[in-house]
């Protein structure tokens, strides 16, 4: 099936879409005080589907961002910030409600003073490898820079285990600092050809030179080697572009990548999503890259 649509395609930050049975489930950071989802069978028109996470369900209780879901064994499992920490949420259904039966953070109980301070952690992404192997990448804060973090999470996905904590990306790139904040955040893990490819946001997201990277890597622990520019940065039509997460066709056949951008060239907020076709293509050297067609502005085809 051929779409045709114009970003952006609706409203949310920290997009982050699930394909499920033939439906898009589209999770931002759209509710202060838990998550409300919209729903689609195209990508390009949305309906409301409520409240998907409250609050009062889980641990928390302000700053609720970037919520990312993974389905496993029948059960789906919502990865979520608040406090400025990353707690799990589980549901029956991709509509929720995500809920905890036992109020705790899944990146507590880890100090490394080398890298961090406290617990805190935010934007976390579940990557399920080939082996059935579950691991849980995440941002944290430390002397004023996002670093990017790997864990392999416990059997019943509720937390990581601290012991496997790992730094795999941290700010070194121009494009990468800003005057304000100096981050690699909000990461997706892509495996292809036996290569796991990091991709993350970088820069302030306030700032218009907030964009996407991407990290190589044989192992999903590192170490992972840079792209030397971002795969997605700003034009004079549209600028703070990133945070993102990458969903396919129904068919499975074209990659999707799902970001989102600032209201405009004067204004942050309300943040907005978009969507861009993305591709693995062979460099020169006949080495495979990850691309994305974007951003774009003007109408676009994509096959859903």
């Amino acid at each position: 099936m051929t779409v045709t649509y114009q970003n952006p395609v609706c409203t949310g930050a920290d997009p982050f879409v699930l394909l499920h049975n033939g439906t898009y489930y589209h999770y931002t950071s759209n509710n202060g005080f838990g998550f409300r989802l919209l729903l689609s069978d195209n990508l390009r028109d949305w309906t409301d589907g409520g409240i998907c996470l409250d609050a009062n369900d889980v641990l928390g209780e302000q700053d609720f961002w970037a919520p990312e879901v993974l389905y496993h064994n029948g059960r789906f499992y919502m990865a979520y910030t608040a406090d400025w920490n990353v707690g799990i949420a589980v549901s029956d259904a991709p509509t929720g409600p995500f809920v905890q039966t036992e109020k705790k953070w899944a990146t507590a109980n880890v100090y490394n003073p080398e890298y961090h301070k406290g617990n805190g952690a935010i934007d976390g992404h579940f990557f399920k490898d080939d082996d059935g192997k579950i691991y849980l990448y995440y941002a944290r804060h430390y002397r004023c820079k996002n670093r990017i973090f790997v864990a392999e999470v416990n059997n019943n996905l509720t937390a990581i285990l601290p012991e496997t904590e790992r730094l795999v990306a941290e700010p070194e790139q121009p494009w990468e600092v800003a005057e304000t904040a100096q981050c690699n955040e909000g990461p997706f893990v892509l495996k292809h050809g036996g290569t796991y490819y990091l991709t993350y946001s970088g820069n302030d997201y306030q700032s218009p030179h907030y964009g996407i990277g991407c990290a190589v890597s044989d192992s999903p622990f590192g170490p992972f080697r840079k792209y030397p520019a971002p795969l997605l940065k700003r034009t004079e039509l549209v600028n703070g572009v990133g945070h993102h997460s990458f969903t396919t066709s129904k068919d499975g056949s074209q990659l999707i990548c799902v970001y989102h951008c600032h209201q405009s060239y004067t204004a942050v907020e309300p943040r907005m999503t978009c969507i861009d076709p993305a591709s693995f293509v062979r460099d020169g050297n006949g080495t495979e890259r990850l691309t994305i067609s974007g951003p774009s502005r003007t109408l676009v085809e994509i096959q859903i």
